[in-house]
């Protein structure tokens, strides 16, 4: 297990891309630098999706974020802090990392990130579902009330009370697997207390819900 200051980064290569050159968004093509492609095996028990990538910093040694280097989950602060979550818990090497929306939405500055709009994620829902067509996860991790979100549409569902939810899984027949959320690692500190947990004990929670699911 690697620790909080220095977790396992994929390898610059690793990005599995579905489509070169996407040009699906016409503001995302606009705002992004680069695409930010799912990474890990293949072959994963564990998909985790987050909403989208944000800025990212250019000038990062190595976690510069998917909007610059090219690949999901790889931003200084929450790729650090999922990957570091998923080593803890036991599944490092047996997760795959992505994104719900695959380019960096901007705002009105062009420095920091929007909401995708709903066309967006729509548009792009298309690129996770054959993720997960062809990972076959066990289980999908849903980091934060937004990837929750566009993962549940596909159900027709919605969320309501996102923290509560955190943990608690939601059988989606649609995908052919339950889904699990769980607080964004961006977030985490700030809802912990409200969850009832410190750290270990929600890495603990985490690891046994796992687990269960994946069998």
């Amino acid at each position: 297990m690697t620790g909080d200051d220095d977790p396992r980064r994929p390898d610059p290569d690793a990005r599995n891309v579905l489509e070169a050159g996407c040009d699906r968004c016409p503001a995302l093509v606009e705002s992004r630098t680069r695409i930010s492609w799912g990474n890990g095996p293949l072959d994963a028990d564990v998909v985790v999706v987050g909403e989208a990538p944000g800025a990212g910093d250019p000038d990062a040694e190595a976690w510069r974020g998917g909007n610059h280097s090219g690949l999901a989950y790889t931003a200084r602060h929450s790729g650090r802090r999922i990957r570091e979550t998923m080593a803890a818990v036991g599944y490092g090497d047996r997760t795959y990392y992505t994104n719900a929306v695959k380019c960096f939405p901007a705002d009105e500055s062009g420095a920091s990130n929007r909401e995708p709009t709903s066309e967006e994620l729509a548009t792009c829902r298309t690129h996770l579902l054959a993720e997960l067509e062809q990972v076959e996860p066990a289980v999908v991790v849903a980091t934060g009330k937004h990837a929750t979100a566009s993962l549940l549409t596909v159900e027709g569902e919605s969320v309501d009370g996102f923290v509560d939810s955190v943990l608690d899984p939601v059988d989606c027949r649609t995908l052919g697997r339950p889904v699990l959320p769980l607080l964004h690692p961006s977030y985490r500190d700030v809802w912990l207390a409200r969850l009832g947990y410190d750290l270990d004990e929600y890495r603990a929670e985490l690891g046994a819900t796992l687990d269960r699911l994946v069998g």
